[in-house]
């Protein structure tokens, strides 16, 4: 599909409704731009939501998480026993 765009006094473009439908595009869609060989080309890209934990979360993470030595001894030999 090859389509004109025109590029706006604020150098906005308006992707044809055609085009954003075959690809999937929805209301606030997030696009990377790169120009390779004098083109510039769209893609559509993935946004994902991340959060910073400091070190003490972490670390209380860990605590929280440790095994004790019987369960970790039993751990150990059910996975030996599933390979053996």
């Amino acid at each position: 599909m090859k389509e004109k765009i025109i590029v706006s006094e604020k150098g906005q473009v308006t992707l044809p409704a055609a085009m954003r439908r075959s690809l999937g595009l929805a209301k606030s869609a997030v696009l990377t731009a790169e120009q390779v060989d004098g083109k510039i080309v769209l893609t559509p890209a993935i946004v994902l939501e991340t959060d910073l934990y400091s070190d003490e979360e972490i670390a209380e993470w860990d605590r929280a998480d440790a095994l004790e030595a019987d369960e970790r001894r039993k751990l150990l030999s059910r996975l030996q026993r599933r390979r053996g």
